[in-house]
């Protein structure tokens, strides 16, 4: 035994570039992508993507190289999943609901050699740029488009681009002009021979998380990582061939959970949508006979209340993450038709890696109790090694008794290889004792599944996007009329959360006045929604503002019923 060895036919690198591949051959005629007036089949989607690599090789994009995206839910965005790491190059989905100074911070810290824009953003993307310091290399902008058709035999019929192009912003290769996405794929070789990661360990996304966006932090995950979270959250969810997946779920969060590549591995069809609503929601879900989608609790929470809500004529399985869904909305969302699955997962673990793997026992409880245990966050899935939540003093395992709370920390062959050039922040992240700490705070109850009950670095989670209170806190102290703050999450009917800012003044400032202020130097999404003034905020013997107190105030006011355009 011990003369046995890998050899190079045993040990070839996991990607799960080769899930497309395979794909072409499997479900080829099979619908793989289908937006508005626009359709694909999986052989042309594979073409696709290959033409795109290959047009990326050609204006000198190299193995290691960062491109970059900022784009909603296009066709383009799902193929470019696939495209840019066939090309050799790190893949960086930008969140399109971050400010231009943030993602020009961003794009200078991975140094991204060319950033792919939906037309929709356009303004956005040109600001961010032209936000570059002179001497920094800005990278080459390629628009895309979203009313492109393409004919049964994947040639493009028809082409309306009444754009005026983009002034030259960069230059690879000496290549200095801006093109689009389809010219990229027209001019592409689709007998290219994708390019193959060396090791299973080389990068293959960098996708950045919450931070002060002077300090980013961008997680790099490798082929390796993305081929087992890929794999384990089609089991998971018990994912079957072609389902109908509908892209509720911005893919920009995490690739979409995995399931960007996941469609692929089963031949799923992928219902892209731009923007939407609950009707387009349930407009969709008809039309297309969609089987899965996923989502934060908020489009769950636009599913429910929607005046557009009915019954559906077939269950559409809904997996749900990044905050707990209150339970009262499972009840209704279930009453509709749908299946709801919850899960806990974060950028670093690149997707679901705890869940709430229900008991058939379960379906003999009253519904009432049934979505009080789906609202957890449950067990580990198969693809993570360990679980648990250690108390803070001891670094022992708390006691399963689910009132003992401690830090939730994770293991496992899914976790990132680390922060982009921040070994400080990688290694405060991930420790010695082999865990990485997540900064959640949970407890276990006494049937082993895992429940969150707070965030031990205050992030409030607002519609799924992350927003770090400390920034929001640093911003507003900048304000000349401001003595002191403290920024808390609010409910809110229909974001799940907001930022709630408790103020105490040293000059004069309106509620209006430090919103406008906020919004003028941070995200609209991590502008507070509340402002309360106190005459002196709360505080331990120690001087420490008490955010408990703030906390247990702020959940108490009547939740907000926010604006419910996605």
């Amino acid at each position: 035994m011990d003369q046995l060895r890998p050899t190079s036919a045993n040990s070839i690198a996991l990607t799960p570039l080769t899930f497309l591949e395979r794909a072409a051959t499997v479900y080829g005629d099979c619908i793989s992508i289908q937006y508005n007036n626009t359709t694909f089949t999986w052989t042309q989607t594979h073409r696709r993507c290959l033409q795109v690599a290959s047009s990326l090789v050609g204006l000198g994009i190299q193995r290691g190289d960062v491109v970059s995206v900022l784009a909603f839910n296009l066709p383009a965005m799902y193929e470019l999943q696939f495209a840019v790491p066939m090309s050799g190059a790190v893949l960086n989905n930008l969140n399109t609901r971050l400010d231009a100074r943030t993602i020009s911070v961003m794009l200078r810290h991975c140094e991204a050699k060319m950033l792919f824009v939906d037309t929709h953003l356009r303004v956005l993307a040109e600001e961010a740029v032209a936000r570059f310091p002179p001497g920094i290399r800005r990278p080459v902008v390629v628009l895309i488009t979203d009313n492109v058709s393409v004919g049964n035999d994947g040639t493009k019929d028809k082409l309306v681009d009444s754009l005026t192009m983009l002034p030259c912003v960069g230059s690879v290769k000496d290549v200095d002009c801006v093109t689009t996405y389809e010219d990229l794929v027209e001019k592409g070789d689709s007998d290219f021979r994708w390019i193959r990661p060396v090791n299973e360990w080389d990068p293959m996304t960098i996708n950045y998380t919450s931070g002060t966006t002077s300090s980013p932090k961008g997680v790099v995950h490798s082929h390796r990582a993305i081929f087992i979270i890929t794999m384990d959250s089609l089991i998971d969810w018990s994912v079957p061939k072609e389902p109908v997946y509908l892209w509720t779920l911005p893919m920009f969060h995490s690739n979409g959970w995995s399931f960007t590549w996941g469609m692929a591995a089963v031949g799923g069809t992928n219902i892209c949508l731009h923007k939407f609503t609950a009707e387009d929601v349930f407009s969709a879900l008809n039309r297309h006979n969609v089987t899965h989608m996923c989502g934060a609790p908020v489009v769950l929470n636009m599913i429910a209340n929607s005046p557009h809500a009915r019954p559906l004529s077939n269950p559409v399985h809904f997996l749900t993450g990044g905050a707990p869904p209150p339970a009262a909305v499972v009840l209704r969302t279930e009453a509709l038709g749908f299946i709801v699955s919850h899960g806990y997962g974060m950028t670093e673990v690149a997707g679901v890696v705890v869940s709430c793997a229900w008991k058939e026992k379960w379906n003999r409880l009253p519904v009432s109790n049934q979505a009080s245990l789906k609202a957890r966050q449950g067990v580990r899935t198969l693809g993570l090694t360990e679980v648990n939540v250690l108390d803070p003093k001891s670094g022992l395992g708390v006691k399963h008794d689910g009132l003992t709370q401690g830090e939730i920390v994770l293991k496992g062959a899914c976790l990132m290889l680390g922060y982009l050039k921040d070994p400080r922040a990688t290694a405060m992240c991930m420790r010695e004792d082999g865990w990485l700490y997540t900064g959640d705070v949970g407890v276990i109850h006494p049937d082993g599944y895992l429940e969150i009950k707070d965030r031990s670095k205050d992030v409030i989670i607002t519609g799924g996007e992350n927003v770090s209170s400390v920034e929001v806190e640093s911003v507003l102290y900048t304000n000349p009329a401001v003595h002191e703050v403290a920024v808390v999450a609010r409910p809110d009917k229909f974001w799940g959360e907001t930022p709630c800012a408790f103020v105490s003044l040293m000059g004069k400032a309106s509620t209006e006045e430090l919103i406008k202020f906020c919004r003028e130097r941070l995200p609209h999404y991590m502008v507070p929604k509340t402002v309360v003034f106190m005459e002196e905020l709360p505080k331990t013997a120690t001087g420490k503002i008490q955010k408990f107190t703030l906390r247990d105030i702020a959940k108490g006011m009547a939740p907000q019923f926010g604006n419910s355009s996605m």
